[in-house]
């Protein structure tokens, strides 16, 4: 029954709904009730303290007492009540008076015995209101109210009853509770449709984004979530979507991964089988084997180069490689790799251009990574700088970092290929590839990864024949005297 969002909430809502309504007739009923029965109350009491006031100071004289009897009357009359007054004086005696024009409905109340209550009344020990103390003689609900008749001086005459008929008062609050009921009824019957409505606009969204999620799953990266109001349903519909985009690129990202990969593996290992094949066959003469061993040699060196560039980004970006972070020279670092491309820089007449501080320039990092860094910048600056052009490696320091450029003279990069020069294997098509190089196209990427590892920055420009490699690591202090402060 309940297993979809849709029936949970839309029962829940209407749950609530019903028993909100409920709550509050019930609540109005129950208060109009008390106020009604108490407004009644309040007036028979008032118009009791008049009855008092007329019996003491007329109905008692004599001579005042036919107009005491009209006030009587004029006020049964008023409420169709039944008024008793019960004297102590024998003179006086009792005094019962109904609205005739109401028939014979009271007439029997006259037999009641109130000789108890007049008792306590007289006591002080009385409640002010009875109901249903004539309800079994009447044969209809009935209210009583009572008091002593006092006068001004505290002299208690007799008790005064003022009983008064409830039928209508009763009639009057069930039927409003019946209309409180109706307009519940109404209002859960308008209230529906309308819950349906707003149930199905906060669930439908859902339902889309499930399917389409389901799409997702399947393969299908195309659809998209519809984006309708700027509520949290939207921000969520807007989330899906750019998940997709994410998902997307990175599938496009995969594919081009997949067919580089092989190309870069296929295009060695054909030229390694082809030339195997030509010694293993005797197309390649004895003498010159040596020369094509060197070949499949050089083929077979680029292959691991580029495996253990693919297993350096693997482990990388799964987190295999955890920082071995230590506060070293940066300066000396950028010497000691620079050394170990002496032959490279000579062969090409490089003209190099050392822009290093005078003081050591310790910075927090891991100096295994870095020199790998290092290694990939300078060595792709090499391959791309053209025979006698120039090549600058600076490392200054800036507040909190150390920032480290490398610049070669070449034919610069594309202004379209610069955001792509740190993808994979972004090199042959896109990126600044002269005739002669080789290489895996991988460098660059494991530098990105490693740097952001670092949670630093690194970027490219180029310009007028100018690239420049630039990266950022964090400040570090003198290893002596942090050793010291511990």
């Amino acid at each position: 029954m309940f297993k979809t969002v849709y029936s949970r909430m839309l029962t829940i809502v209407l749950a609530l709904v019903l028993g909100l309504l409920v709550v509050l007739g019930i609540v109005i009923s129950l208060s109009f009730r008390s106020f009604y029965i108490d407004e009644i109350e309040n007036r028979l009491l008032r118009e009791l303290d008049d009855i008092n006031d007329i019996a003491v100071t007329r109905y008692i004289d004599v001579d005042k007492r036919p107009n005491a009897r009209e006030e009587f009357q004029f006020i049964v009359r008023l409420y169709d009540a039944y008024l008793q007054l019960c004297f102590d004086s024998e003179e006086l005696g009792r005094y019962s008076l109904y609205n005739s024009s109401s028939g014979d409905r009271w007439a029997v109340a006259e037999q009641a015995d109130l000789s108890g209550y007049i008792e306590s009344v007289k006591s002080g020990e009385y409640e002010k209101c009875q109901y249903g103390l004539l309800t079994k003689l009447t044969g209809f609900r009935t209210l009583t109210v009572m008091r002593p008749i006092t006068t001004k001086d505290g002299e208690t005459l007799g008790v005064a009853f003022f009983h008064y008929d409830m039928t209508g008062v009763y009639t009057s609050i069930r039927n409003a509770m019946m209309s409180v009921l109706l307009f519940c009824a109404i209002a859960v019957a308008v209230s529906i449709p309308l819950v349906m409505v707003l149930v199905r606009s906060v669930t439908h969204p859902i339902s889309h984004m499930t399917d389409v999620v389901e799409d997702f799953a399947k393969g299908n990266l195309s659809r998209r979530v519809e984006l309708k109001g700027r509520d949290e349903l939207a921000n969520l519909g807007s989330s899906f979507n750019t998940m997709a985009d994410e998902l997307n690129t990175l599938e496009d990202a995969r594919r081009s991964f997949v067919a580089n990969v092989s190309h870069e593996l296929r295009s060695p290992l054909t030229s390694m089988r082809g030339f195997l094949e030509a010694m293993a066959d005797g197309t390649i003469p004895a003498e010159d084997r040596d020369g094509y061993i060197d070949i499949v040699l050089d083929e077979n060196r680029r292959m691991t180069v580029m495996v253990n560039d693919l297993l350096d980004l693997a482990r990388i970006e799964s987190g295999q490689y955890k920082l071995s972070m230590t506060d070293f020279d940066l300066t000396e670092l950028i010497r000691r790799t620079v050394i170990t491309f002496e032959a490279r820089i000579g062969a090409k007449r490089l003209s190099v251009d050392f822009r290093l501080p005078d003081e050591p320039l310790y910075v927090e990092a891991d100096s295994a990574r870095i020199t790998q860094v290092l290694h990939n910048l300078v060595d792709n600056a090499i391959k791309y700088t053209p025979e006698g052009g120039y090549l600058k490696i600076e490392c200054r320091p800036e507040r909190h970092i150390a920032r480290v450029q490398i610049v070669n003279s070449g034919p610069g990069i594309p202004k379209e290929a610069l955001p792509h020069v740190f993808d994979r294997f972004y090199k042959a098509e896109k990126a600044h590839t002269p005739t002669g190089t080789s290489g895996t196209g991988l460098g660059l990427s494991i530098a990105k990864l490693i740097i952001d590892q670092h949670e630093q920055s690194i970027s490219v420009t180029s310009d007028s024949g100018m690239t420049c490699f630039s990266f950022t690591l964090k400040r570090g202090a003198k290893p002596a005297a942090k050793n010291k402060a511990n």
